[in-house]
């Protein structure tokens, strides 16, 4: 087995008295997707928004590519290479894909960009991941579909020399077509040697495209196990009760059965 490309352990993250995230355990491997999964209030965004540097966790430790960093912002994390697709993309309707895909990070000088070197960039990422649905780089992001949108912004992610992609819910509000398209380029990333992160509640979409699934119960980690491994059910179990069977938290002794 690969060593892991982001090897978290112990991470705890608190807002006030509410101690939202629990000595958490969590890893990342090049050339896999692992599902990060969980109830509504489970910690899912706390612990991507922990790894984005958005939130600086209170303790534990952080290691990416073999040694221990401290990601304080969102610069930070890019400059490692990591780089997050949140659910509402944060993509500006009014520029067209490529001024979409280098927005802040420009190439050129402060009275002269570099046009053609942006375009051909953006054209050959795409082509890169195999993105067949998108006709001109030069369209605007209003006139894109959903799922088009939603390709932008991962082909986004993946421009700037990245390792560890985390995306939040990329499937959400998408039809059956465009998800098949999204779940597609999941795949494509991870055999291009990322490490994918995909936060779903979409079991359907977890089975099809995650090596592995981390499942976070209440602010813990229930569980880390390998697909292949487990059911349909034990997920959802383990989703809702932090333990399937063997699987899972350890019961409290002193519990009430």
């Amino acid at each position: 087995m690969s060593e892991p490309i982001l090897h978290i352990t112990g991470l705890n993250k608190s807002f006030g008295p509410v101690h939202v995230l629990h000595d958490i355990d969590f890893d990342v491997r090049a050339g896999e997707v692992t599902a990060l999964v969980g109830d509504n209030g489970a910690g899912k965004s706390t612990l991507v928004k922990c790894i984005a540097g958005i939130h600086g966790a209170d303790s534990g430790t952080i290691e990416f590519q073999g040694r221990e960093v401290h990601i304080r912002s969102p610069k930070d994390a890019a400059e490692l290479g990591i780089e997050v697709v949140y659910q509402d993309l944060a993509l500006a309707d009014n520029l067209d894909i490529v001024q979409n895909m280098f927005l802040g990070r420009e190439r050129g000088s402060a009275w002269l960009l570099d046009e053609a070197s942006m375009e051909k960039a953006a054209r050959e990422t795409l082509a890169s991941l195999s993105v067949r649905t998108v006709k001109s780089v030069r369209t605007p992001v209003s006139a894109l579909s959903g799922g088009q949108r939603q390709t932008v912004a991962i082909a986004k992610s993946v421009l700037w020399d990245s390792k560890v992609v985390l995306l939040d819910e990329p499937t959400a509000a998408l039809g059956v077509a465009q998800t098949r398209q999204v779940l597609d380029l999941v795949r494509r990333l991870a055999e291009q040697g990322l490490g994918v992160v995909l936060i779903s509640h979409n079991m359907a979409d977890v089975f099809e495209v995650a090596d592995r699934i981390a499942v976070l119960y209440l602010g813990r980690m229930a569980a880390e196990v390998y697909t292949k491994n487990v059911t349909h059910g034990q997920v959802v179990e383990l989703i809702t009760a932090g333990r399937s069977g063997d699987i899972g938290l350890a019961r409290p002794e002193h519990a009430v059965l």
